[in-house]
């Protein structure tokens, strides 16, 4: 018994802040691919006739998910800096 007890004091929960921060990069990333395939004629790359690179490459959906991937990166050092904020 003692020991299902100190394996449950290991356990830590994560605020509902924490999770809201976690899912932001994951929500993004989703709303790019949904915006995507809800507009396909803003995603040239499915139709590159006399488009250049730039045009190619910067376009709305494609970035949105790619600052989704961005912050889901980084999303676990905010959230490691919001609980060392808060304390123990």
């Amino acid at each position: 018994m003692t020991q299902y007890a100190t394996e449950l004091s290991r356990i830590r929960f994560r605020s509902a802040r924490a999770l809201t921060v976690l899912a932001l990069g994951p929500l993004t990333m989703l709303g790019g691919v949904v915006w995507a395939f809800v507009q396909p004629w803003r995603v040239t790359l499915l139709h590159p006739h006399g488009q250049g690179f730039w045009w190619l490459v910067v376009e709305p959906p494609l970035l949105v998910s790619a600052a989704g991937l961005v912050f889901a990166l980084l999303a676990p050092t905010i959230v490691r800096d919001l609980e060392d904020a808060r304390g123990p």
